[in-house]
């Protein structure tokens, strides 16, 4: 691997937490969100351009869009997930929902390669030491908005992947820090044998590294991992669970991440924005958008959601 580079490519775009980043390869576009902010918003950025537009939808987004087969995009409010279209944003349909009644909401999700949707839940609340614990799950949403539990008592659901033979699901859980495994059947749409793969170092310990967050996966099958209050993105080799780099990114509460770019060969990482006025001074790039280069590795083209 080449010595990488970062570069900040939006300063302080998100007030809350950046989350959910997608690439879109039509319009060399990168959409993310800004959550659990004043107003939350869906942001998109132009890679040609360099134009950056936002739009609101209803009270509120959770971390994640995605595009959609048939147009527009997906993403939720609360618990419910909902497609709507980037011109026409509060005109939006309800998928499905989950967990209705329930303080929860989704957190996260992806496409598969059949084209389901997969999202975890979490308890609603910013500050995960103080949340109630393993109150979420993970849900399967199939192109028939048919929905399917395959997990439940996930504390903060996140980071989802898929292996290069598309025979292993990844799935974060922020708390308390591990990526699990299934074995994973495209055909059928089910995920079983659930096992950890990776166990991060808890807080105080000497190797320490923060909490996981967003992740993906590389064209040789290693997940990038996002690390909240750690500053650094990392590399993992989901096998052996061997720590293989880490970047250091010039934003203590780093989020989320994907691989964007013409060539898919740059990786883009989401941060999260102040919490006190004190952390301008500490921490001047939080909240922005940054892109490495020079990884030697590439991504892939993101699914899409077929319903």
């Amino acid at each position: 691997m080449s010595e990488p580079k970062v570069t900040c490519v939006l300063k302080n775009v998100t007030s809350g937490i950046g989350e959910g980043p997608h690439w879109d390869e039509s319009t060399q576009t990168l959409y993310f969100v800004n959550i659990w902010a004043d107003v939350d918003k869906i942001i998109r950025w132009n890679y040609r351009t360099n134009v950056t537009e936002s739009i609101t939808i209803g009270n509120s987004v959770s971390t994640f869009i995605l595009p959609r087969k048939g147009g527009g995009f997906v993403t939720n409010l609360d618990h419910s997930m909902i497609q709507f279209d980037w011109n026409n944003p509060d005109d939006y349909s309800v998928i499905a929902s989950v967990e209705e009644g329930r303080s929860t909401i989704f957190n996260d999700a992806k496409c598969d390669s059949s084209g389901r949707i997969w999202a975890g839940t979490m308890p609603f609340g910013r500050n995960p030491a103080v949340m109630e614990k393993e109150q979420g799950s993970l849900y399967c949403i199939d192109k028939d908005k048919k929905v399917t539990q395959f997990t439940d008592k996930v504390t903060v659901s996140n980071g989802l992947a898929w292996s290069l033979d598309d025979k292993t699901l990844y799935f974060v859980d922020s708390i308390p820090s591990r990526v699990y495994a299934f074995d994973y059947d495209k055909q059928t749409g089910v995920a079983s044998n659930k096992r950890c793969v990776i166990e991060f170092p808890e807080e105080g310990s000497d190797d320490y590294i923060g909490i996981a967050d967003g992740m993906c996966i590389d064209n040789e099958g290693m997940l990038w991992i996002a690390f909240h209050y750690g500053g650094q993105v990392a590399r993992f080799d989901p096998i052996s669970g061997k720590l293989l780099c880490t970047v250091k990114i010039p934003a203590l509460r780093t989020a989320s991440c994907c691989f964007g770019g013409p060539n898919y060969d740059e990786l883009f990482v989401t941060s999260s924005g102040h919490t006190a006025e004190e952390s301008k001074k500490t921490d001047p790039l939080a909240g922005s958008l940054f892109k490495i280069t020079g990884l030697g590795v590439h991504g892939f083209k993101p699914n899409v959601y077929e319903g």
